[in-house]
């Protein structure tokens, strides 16, 4: 069995991270929750929260996201309709971060707290 057949214990194909970052197109768009990897390229109209919001996960870890909203039973349930494979046991937790983490939870609060620091000392130095 060569390694693009390798099989996890469920039947599911691996795929390599590689493999699953190259589907972010308009033609075929994967993303990973929970090390599972959907292709949720027919369900991008159909997504109540709009198409966008599966483009900017596309071919990443959507996981942190996919938890975020909070999803209903039934969601879970169409998704698991969406399943093609896993993630290969032997990818690095660390490349999976969510990009849009380290946006959110450090660059923007930073950001905004060196303009508000900014505009303190100008305020302050006007007086």
């Amino acid at each position: 069995m060569g390694e693009s057949e390798e099989r996890s214990p469920d039947g599911l194909k691996y795929y390599r991270l590689s493999e699953v970052e190259e589907q972010n197109t308009f033609k075929s768009t994967w993303i990973i929750i929970h090390n599972k990897v959907y292709d949720v390229t027919k369900f991008l109209e159909e997504h109540p929260g709009g198409e966008e919001v599966l483009r900017e996960q596309a071919g990443g870890n959507a996981t942190e996201s996919f938890e975020d909203v909070g999803h209903s039973t039934d969601a879970r349930e169409m998704a698991s309709d969406m399943i093609i494979g896993e993630l290969h046991p032997d990818t690095p937790l660390t490349t999976l971060k969510d990009d849009a983490s380290l946006w959110t939870n450090w660059l923007i609060p930073g950001l905004a707290a060196c303009i508000i620091m900014l505009m303190y000392r100008l305020y302050n130095s006007e007086e």
